[in-house]
């Protein structure tokens, strides 16, 4: 049968459908699945050689899959980099990325306005393995120069950020880490590499938790760390053969499949977010709108420079605090509420008692989240019916 190998001139698109699939001698036009832990070798030497190096080829699924490789390749096109590591989830992404890359008495910069889980991870876990931790405000350029410095390892942000949609430069945030040494870690989950490609901005790895918009349809659990052959393919994945936050074969089909329609999905959420976003800027019981494709968003130059769109989160405030919100939320019938996002089906959280209700409320105040905030991850179905069902709870909060 022939092979064909991938074509370094294809456009995204087609790179999300065709990359990484290499069809075996039965001349599957679907992608396989690999459901085995281990693999063969036609002898001891080859064995030896597998397990050293220096042949390539699958040991063991722990961190060798074909199923997770297509996945890994296909991801790795998309962002523009060299090469990429699943793992079990987003957070354990991010959890092997710095256990990889840094040592105890590393300084890492980190922005305020990260998921919640991102910074009890930090905060209680990898701090406690000596890495020094600096917060910064996500938009703050002061605070940013002030806080890198030349003991700074590593800078990591979400941009746009989780639930507010702030963003911050990446080409000049990459310029001021590279300035004195250190290395930018973007987390490009809100808008994937469809609407916004940090390492092409100067960024040097970028993380993702694959269970939200590269899945797009909640149906299982991974994550992805993109970025050079040094870092990311052997330091990483050497954390990963070690200590085995794997990805499971499976789900790494899940998310294969995922990525052939990514470009479509993300399109439709963002004309659905902004039309939601329209509706909700004019709504009485709104105090405030946050989304990335509305024209007076603090940072709209920024997002026009690096963006190619809104993405599907908006975030919006209530006169009436967490009472509104929860009224809001209580009173729609068709949304679904779920701190999920990236899903085909849209989902509505209160991230001041969930996301983020592990924060204290001093935390919460510093990164933004009100009481009366709201999150909505806008999903597939016509955005009429979303209004419609959000303007059932929106009315009983306007009284």
């Amino acid at each position: 049968m022939i092979i064909r190998h991938e074509d370094e001139a294809w456009q995204p698109q087609t790179q999300a459908i065709r990359v990484g699939h290499h069809p075996t001698n039965e001349g599957e036009h679907g992608e396989p699945i690999f459901t085995t832990s281990s693999f063969m070798f036609e002898s001891a030497e080859q064995a030896a050689a597998r397990f050293s190096g220096a042949e390539p080829g699958n040991i063991y699924a722990r961190f060798t899959n074909p199923t997770t490789k297509i996945f890994e390749d296909r991801l790795a096109a998309l962002e523009g980099g060299e090469c990429c590591v699943a793992t079990g989830s987003g957070m354990a992404a991010i959890l092997s990325t710095f256990m990889a890359l840094c040592s105890a008495g590393d300084e890492v910069v980190v922005a305020r306005q990260v998921f919640g889980t991102t910074s009890v991870l930090f905060n209680k876990y990898l701090a406690k393995f000596g890495l020094k931790i600096k917060w910064v405000n996500l938009t703050d350029r002061v605070g940013w120069e002030a806080a890198i410095s030349d003991l700074t390892r590593w800078v990591f942000v979400e941009t746009p950020s989780n639930p507010l949609t702030e963003v911050v430069d990446i080409a000049w945030l990459a310029e001021l880490a590279h300035r004195h040494g250190a290395g930018l870690i973007v987390d490009n989950c809100f808008c994937t590499p469809i609407l916004q490609q940090p390492l092409a901005l100067g960024a040097d790895i970028v993380i993702h938790s694959a269970t939200k918009y590269l899945d797009g349809q909640g149906r299982a659990i991974g994550g992805a760390v993109v970025g050079d052959q040094a870092r990311v393919g052997e330091e990483v994945r050497g954390f990963l053969r070690t200590c085995g936050p794997s990805m499971a074969p499976f789900n790494a089909w899940i998310f294969a499949k995922g990525l052939e329609t990514l470009s479509l999905r993300m399109k439709a959420h963002t004309a659905h977010a902004s039309a939601v976003a329209a509706f909700l800027l004019a709504h009485p019981a709104v105090k405030k709108v946050h989304y990335p494709g509305l024209a007076d968003h603090p940072q709209a130059e920024i997002i026009a420079r690096q963006q190619q769109g809104g993405g599907g989160i908006v975030s919006f405030e209530l006169h009436g605090g967490r009472t509104a919100a929860w009224q809001v939320i209580n009173g729609t019938r068709m949304l679904s509420i779920t701190a999920n996002l990236g899903d085909a089906k849209t989902t509505i959280t209160h991230p001041a008692s969930t996301t983020h209700g592990r924060l204290t409320p001093a935390q919460r105040a510093e990164a933004g989240i009100d009481d009366g905030l709201i999150r909505l991850a806008i999903g597939l179905e016509d955005p009429r019916d979303i209004i419609r069902d959000l303007r059932l709870g929106l009315d009983q909060a306007a009284g």
